[in-house]
């Protein structure tokens, strides 16, 4: 049997459209962030739902006109490394987590996000 719910905390975002409906701004605020209450602007956002009916996954991926694509980049390597955090955390497989960040470690560094050995020195 399920926990009862002791607290229910929102997370709140606004995207705003040109009027080609490409987002210009998008910003989020949540009850429990530490940074404050208001909102907070940001470049991108990736959102993952696990529907609990049809097994399935709902994603929105949405970015401004003015993200780079250095940013997208880091954007990218930072959400797969906690995507393979979370895949540990979760099941405990450490051969395929550890698969997992291989790959973003080849990532970050084709992507110039991790120095090459060779830069480092």
């Amino acid at each position: 049997m399920a926990n009862p719910v002791k607290k229910v905390s929102s997370i709140q975002i606004n995207i705003g459209l040109n009027d080609k409906k490409i987002p210009e701004t998008i910003e989020w605020k949540s009850d429990d962030n530490p940074n404050g209450t208001g909102f907070t602007p940001c470049k991108a956002l990736s959102l993952s739902l696990f529907d609990k009916e049809y097994l399935d996954t709902l994603k929105i991926d949405l970015w401004t006109t003015d993200m780079q694509v250095v940013e997208m980049d880091r954007f990218v390597y930072q959400t797969l490394r906690s995507i393979a955090d979370m895949y540990h955390r979760a099941t405990n497989n450490t051969v395929l987590a550890n698969d997992m960040q291989a790959f973003i470690d080849y990532f970050g560094t084709h992507t110039g996000i991790i120095p090459k050995e060779e830069e480092k020195s």
